[in-house]
């Protein structure tokens, strides 16, 4: 089954704030080696995948897990792991320099971000919201392209007539005749 990739860009919440609130390593203060598919923690310690990807809500994880010799003798374990956990583990989605990419990009948007989230960002809220729109129903480019099209007429024809109102738009409609070719 091929993939169809499209040049979507979203803004991607940062979850690990209250980790660092409560004086714990988040996920950002650990380095990800992508020649060597490896985590180094802020230690410099490595944490290698293990033999198993996790599969959850259909997207592909890879367990990173610590040597539990490596964090028994860690001066920072506190900050790291609990009390009774053994070792530390990171789940990376597999496509997760995607999301990386896209941080990247963000940061340097600057006041084209700011300018399309004042914008855009409000009718896809409503699509979302307002539609249920979560996925696309339908499979292929074209069809995508084509029901993104009614989701968008949709939104478009309601914002006519919250703007016009129903009778004014019934009146303009009416005073428009507009006929196919040649009808009688």
């Amino acid at each position: 089954m091929g993939f169809v990739v499209f040049n979507i860009s979203a803004d991607i919440p940062d979850k690990s704030s209250g980790i660092r609130e409560r004086g714990r390593y988040s996920l950002d203060e650990f380095t990800y080696d992508a020649g060597g598919d490896c985590y180094h923690c802020p230690r410099g310690k490595r944490l290698t995948p293990s033999a198993k990807p996790r599969v959850k809500d259909g997207k592909r994880y890879i367990i990173y897990t610590s040597r539990g010799v490596d964090c028994r003798a860690c001066l920072m374990r506190k900050r790291c792991i609990g009390e009774k956990t053994q070792v530390r583990l990171i789940q990376r989605w597999e496509h997760r320099e995607v999301l990386e990419r896209h941080k990247r990009r963000m940061e340097r948007g600057g006041e084209k971000i700011r300018k399309r989230g004042r914008i855009v960002e409000h009718p896809f809220g409503t699509l979302k919201v307002r539609n249920g729109f979560h996925q696309f129903l339908m499979r292929g480019l074209e069809k995508c392209r084509g029901e993104f099209s009614l989701m968008t007429l949709t939104y478009n024809f309601t914002r006519v007539l919250n703007i016009l109102g129903v009778e004014r738009f019934r009146e303009y409609c009416a005073g428009r005749r507009v006929y196919g070719p040649q009808m009688a």
